[in-house]
């Protein structure tokens, strides 16, 4: 038996781009047969709709507001909602980050200000995990696109917003090459997109009681499976990359801006 479980999903009370209230998503994903959901809204760098002129700890209060209200109606309705959030470099790679809680977050107000090698180093130590968010994504806003191979624990290879499903295949096949575990996520940011079966998945071997048992999913390889539309990350070959690339490693330096060193 295996256990289905949305890996990134945004509210309205946190992120900006987003429409729906994590409350309404429950009912929707039970109903399809998922076990859980886990809030990722945009983080302090991201797209944000927390003003960032609050103090931290004001901030970070606001911020989770958007998580702990599906996670109570969550409790209403016997599913199992977790906390996790987004973060964004230069506007341009973003990074799923799970395993930390509210307290955490408290304490730790250099959050703010991290490099992706910080970010990385900090959360796990932390006992946390890093996975990076549709690394191939190359929509008009991205300037480029930056693969962070020392600074991850896994890649999401499977991202149901991604307009062009060779995004997908190029991320699953940068995984493979790094050896790494996939994730795969709807990035949800509407209720509609739930309606309208726009919704994919990560599969664990056993139901999660709290966040850091998905932490250890992904930290071991053990994840079991993904959930995406047949044939979205299969790599055929012809698959391109029209922005400049920047490939970066566990100290985030740059070691080559040719992607297909990693083919």
């Amino acid at each position: 038996m295996s256990y289905l479980y949305e890996t990134h999903l945004h509210t309205s009370f946190a992120s900006a781009c987003a429409r729906s209230k994590g409350s309404d998503y429950i009912r929707l994903y039970r109903d399809l047969g998922y076990t859980g959901i886990i809030v990722t809204d945009h983080f302090y760098n991201g797209h944000t709709s927390v003003s960032r002129s609050l103090p931290w700890k004001e901030w970070v209060k606001q911020f989770c507001r958007g998580y702990e209200e599906a996670r109570n109606e969550g409790e209403r309705q016997g599913f199992d909602v977790f906390f996790g959030w987004e973060e964004t470099f230069d506007g341009c790679d973003d990074y799923l980050v799970y395993g930390l809680d509210k307290t955490w977050l408290l304490e730790h107000p250099e959050a703010q200000s991290w490099t992706r090698g910080e970010q990385y180093h900090a959360v796990k130590a932390a006992g946390g995990c890093v996975v990076q968010a549709h690394p191939f994504r190359q929509h008009s806003h991205i300037r480029r696109v930056v693969l962070s191979t020392g600074c991850v624990d896994a890649v999401e290879a499977g991202n149901a917003t991604n307009m062009d499903q060779s995004y997908d295949a190029l991320a699953h096949r940068y995984a493979q090459k790094l050896g790494l575990p996939v994730t795969a996520g709807s990035d949800m940011h509407d209720t509609h997109q739930v309606r309208d079966f726009a919704v994919f998945g990560t599969y664990t071997q056993k139901k999660l009681a709290t966040i850091k048992d998905f932490v250890d999913t992904v930290r071991s390889g053990s994840i079991s499976g993904i959930h995406v539309d047949e044939g979205r990350c299969r790599y055929r070959g012809s698959e391109q990359v029209a922005l400049p690339v920047e490939i970066r490693d566990e100290h985030d330096s740059i070691i080559t801006t040719r992607w297909k060193d990693f083919w």
